[in-house]
């Protein structure tokens, strides 16, 4: 069983955490985020016009960039995690330059090599799946997809062909940590997708609140939490890990009891 699999396994819904990696004292962080309960781990790749990310995630990866993170500082971040962390599933999050300047297949190796378990690449669109998802699937890495409100049914079967891991349902059009989309949206296009696919459907952007991450978690099988924490560590910063912590906790208990609550 992949650590996907165990994570989206367990009966109750996953909280995927999500923290830009280089902003702040990273590898505490993510230790924080295992301790609170978080099931999947995104660690996002800095990259200097992430054009799906709204004001905190841009600020963090400009902090990043400018403490000089690189590709290969990522992967030793993810290496590392992996050590300390055998069984929680890793996500790197990011844009194509990064994944494919040096070619898909040396990105996908050193995934593979980190214990990387899936690659979440906004800007290569399925339509352009062979600018890195067969060096991925190759090298046995999960190419998770994006859905969005604008996903059609002709066009969700090619968003799902070569997708795995977890399908990532962009619950708004826009970016990310501005705005949340109504309930009644999510549950109609929850619905619509798990009518779709076998894959757990996380649901994420504009998600703040443990309240928030309730509602979403009675319908979905994860949900994804990112500008919150990014808020957390730039208000704090090297020092961020236990208020991460705290925040992580009050989020997996909402999301994992959600279920209970629903019945």
């Amino acid at each position: 069983m992949t650590r996907f699999a165990a994570a989206f396994a367990k009966p109750r819904p996953a909280l995927v955490a999500f923290i830009t990696g280089g902003d702040g004292d990273t590898a505490a962080n993510l230790d924080a985020l295992v301790a609170g309960g978080a099931d999947v781990i995104e660690l996002g790749m800095p990259f200097t016009d992430p054009m799906a990310d709204g004001p905190a995630i841009q600020a963090a990866n400009l902090r990043s960039l400018a403490k000089g993170t690189t590709t290969a500082d990522l992967f030793a971040i993810a290496a590392a995690f992996r050590q300390r962390h055998p069984h929680t599933p890793l996500v790197l999050m990011g844009y194509a330059n990064p994944m494919t300047i040096r070619g898909p297949e040396w990105f996908a190796a050193e995934c593979a090599k980190a214990g990387v378990d899936g690659v979440i690449c906004v800007d290569i669109p399925s339509e352009e799946d062979a600018e890195l998802g067969p060096a991925l699937r190759a090298a046995g890495v999960d190419l998770i997809r994006l859905a969005t409100p604008t996903t059609d049914a002709a066009r969700l079967p090619d968003v799902l062909n070569g997708a795995g891991g977890f399908l990532y349902y962009v619950s708004v059009a826009g970016i990310t940590g501005q705005q949340q989309a109504a309930q009644a949206s999510i549950d109609e296009a929850v619905a619509r997708l798990k009518a779709a696919t076998d894959l757990p459907v996380a649901v994420g952007f504009g998600v703040r609140t443990p309240e928030q991450a309730a509602q979403i978690a009675k319908v979905a099988d994860g949900v994804v939490v990112g500008s919150a924490f990014i808020d957390i560590i730039a208000e704090h910063g090297d020092a961020a890990a236990p208020h991460v912590e705290a925040f992580t906790r009050t989020l997996a208990d909402a999301i994992h009891s959600s279920k209970e609550i629903a019945a």
